[in-house]
């Protein structure tokens, strides 16, 4: 009955980033470098990945999925912001901003279940040495990554459908840079406690689940760790968790800012989803890359032109 008197919206204004205003040229100049960044960033570590015969291996095509994702994922929001800030339109189609929400979610929650995933590659590697090549094969590899895709999916479309079922008939204009639950659901013309409920404990079960399942992983992986006889094995092993670890912790601290506060705070939540969308997918590449001796060698080797495949 809502829906027959209520003249639906067509398009949204993104309001943008608070109390920024007169300040788009710096901002731009500023974000810009962030987002080539993280495109260069991705793609070298996937080029880096599929060109060397050293980097076929579990550890390594969930880092290129990672990456695939990054990519996604920061493209999902900064082309749009980068054009308004250039002056250009603030105006998002009811269907792009759909779109924008959907894939946010969606490529958001990917990598939740992609660190998970690869949690369970590190404690596979360092608790079951031996029978590794066997429980990682390459069937089961691409079985998880299909998994986090299809998983990721249907969290989405959750969150996606309960937010857009409800009747916008006015006002239109979205305080935040992109379309997201938090900004647009203030906007529906009805009650909206259903799909803030839901979209709380979604996003709260979702993050929660992986969370604890990359906690019994490490605990275990610890574990193990503390039991290698030589001191250059535990070093070796922590090595290669580190890098795992500091990228859990820049994503997941963002996602309890923003959807796991009772109350959250617009202006904390803004300056959080930029970091997260333009500063974490750039940090990804850094942080696998600077700690990581093969993705390094493998990259030395494709800028001093040895060939895609060379090894010697």
């Amino acid at each position: 009955m809502e829906r027959k008197n209520c003249s639906m919206v067509t398009e949204f204004i993104l309001l943008g980033i608070p109390h920024t205003k007169g300040l788009e040229t710096v901002l731009f100049v500023l974000f810009l470098p962030f987002y080539v960044c993280t495109l260069l960033g991705n793609v070298s570590i996937l080029v880096a990945v599929i060109s060397s015969n050293g980097l076929h291996t579990p550890m390594y095509f969930f880092l290129g999925n990672l990456s695939v994702f990054d990519m996604g994922f920061s493209s999902v929001t900064c082309p749009k912001m980068l054009l308004y800030l250039m002056g250009l339109s603030r105006l998002i189609s009811y269907k792009d901003c759909i779109s924008q929400l959907f894939f946010f979610h969606f490529l958001g929650s990917i990598e939740c279940f992609l660190y998970t995933v690869m949690a369970y590659d590190r404690f596979t590697a360092i608790c079951y040495p031996l029978r590794y090549s066997v429980i990682m094969n390459s069937r089961i590899c691409v079985a998880l990554a299909v998994g986090t895709w299809l998983l990721g999916c249907l969290h989405s479309s959750i969150l996606t459908s309960l937010t857009f079922v409800l009747p916008y008939c006015g006002p239109n204009e979205v305080d935040h840079f992109f379309c997201d639950i938090p900004a647009i659901l203030p906007l529906a013309s009805a009650d909206t406690s259903l799909a803030q409920r839901v979209s709380f404990t979604n996003v709260g079960l979702v993050s929660l689940v992986c969370f604890l399942l990359i906690l019994v992983s490490y605990t275990r992986i610890t574990v193990s760790i503390l039991n290698i006889s030589t001191t250059e094995g535990r070093q070796r092993a922590f090595s290669t968790c580190s890098a795992h670890l500091i990228a859990i912790l820049c994503a997941y601290g963002p996602i309890i800012t923003i959807y796991l506060q009772p109350t959250p705070n617009p202006m904390l939540g803004t300056v959080v989803q930029i970091l997260m969308n333009l500063v974490g997918p750039m940090l990804n590449p850094l942080i696998y890359t600077l700690r990581n001796k093969e993705v390094k060698s493998a990259l030395r080797k494709i800028l001093h032109g040895k060939g895609p495949n060379s090894e010697g």
